[in-house]
């Protein structure tokens, strides 16, 4: 067995030690508190405990079935999250070929431009060909009513949906000297430490939170938890730099700044909701609400994250 093999092994085991310490210590508390489940910040805990089983389970069988696993799963996580966002835009008939290009012309040759390893192009399909193409699709319908605004919107939607999450399955195309076969240990670094971070945040800022970051915005966000989460999390992750090419000082740096990115994605997507009058993107994953709920974070963090990694670590 490769060394690589032994290290996802050994942290999908630390992966499921930690699921099952959280499960246990969901249901001694619904059991001693609220046993007729009457509380719903403990209900709302188990939910997402029973959630993060089923998110693990898929991660874990991704990651196993390698390279076209990985891909797979982000790329039926980009369609659904693209989905969701969405239906929450401005859409008129005339639309309708653009949103067509968007799900089933755009997302799938994205990941396949991924599955490829053509970085060259990849990297400037959506934000350059997309961005330009997609609009001439609807504007040759003649419809001019709000077409800055659903324009725009498809636009930022691609990006956040498709371009942003691509960046996590496209760290298995790196190429690092001396780390070779154990690029999808990045994945799961990043993955970690940015929904740990997540927890993290909110715990702390139930804990000791006092001052609003952006109280209009998200008034659950405080400093103290921004602090104590990013703090917390980047010991985590610098924990964690076995599983990586960094040193511990260097996945230090790492962790800050993608914990950081993850709380203004957070954050960014959380303006754009309260715009749209809803509580959650979705419903599809018990007590996280849709898939970009789970993974505001991860798409503001992952592009930074590849790049920062290609251009320091990578040796292509």
């Amino acid at each position: 067995m490769s060394a690589a093999a032994v290290d996802l092994i050994k942290l999908l085991f630390g992966v499921l030690g930690v699921l099952v310490l959280a499960t246990a210590v969901g249901r001694v508390l619904r059991e001693h508190i609220a046993p007729d489940r009457s509380n719903p910040g403990i209900e709302n805990l188990n939910a997402r405990i029973d959630a993060w089983w089923g998110m693990a389970a898929l991660l874990g069988l991704a990651f196993l079935a390698g390279k076209t696993g990985v891909i797979v799963l982000f790329g039926f996580i980009s369609f659904a999250a693209l989905r969701e966002v969405l239906t929450l835009t401005t859409k008129r008939e005339a639309d309708h070929w653009a949103l067509f290009g968007a799900f089933f012309v755009v997302l799938p040759v994205q990941f396949w431009l991924v599955w490829d390893e053509w970085y060259g192009f990849y990297s400037i399909f959506v934000p350059v060909y997309a961005f330009l193409l997609l609009p001439v699709v609807s504007v040759l319908s003649g419809d001019t009513r709000d077409a800055f605004v659903r324009i725009a919107e498809t636009q930022w939607a691609l990006m956040i949906c498709v371009y942003c999450v691509s960046h996590v399955p496209a760290l298995l195309t790196l190429r690092i000297e001396g780390y070779e076969g154990r690029e999808v240990l990045l994945i799961a670094w990043l993955v970690i430490v940015v929904q740990i971070s997540d927890v993290l945040q909110y715990t702390w800022g139930k804990l000791l939170g006092r001052t609003k970051v952006a109280p209009t915005v998200s008034p659950s966000k405080t400093w103290e938890g921004l602090v104590g989460g990013v703090i917390s999390a980047s010991l985590i992750g610098t924990a964690l730099y076995w599983i990586t090419p960094f040193s511990p000082w260097q996945a230090l740096g790492m962790a800050l700044a993608v914990t950081a990115m993850g709380f203004f994605g957070g954050l960014v997507l959380s303006a754009i909701k309260r715009d749209r009058g809803v509580k959650d993107w979705g419903h599809l994953i018990a007590g996280h609400g849709g898939f970009i709920d789970r993974m505001d974070s991860v798409v503001f963090a992952a592009p930074i994250f590849f790049h920062l990694t290609r251009y320091f670590w990578s040796a292509v």
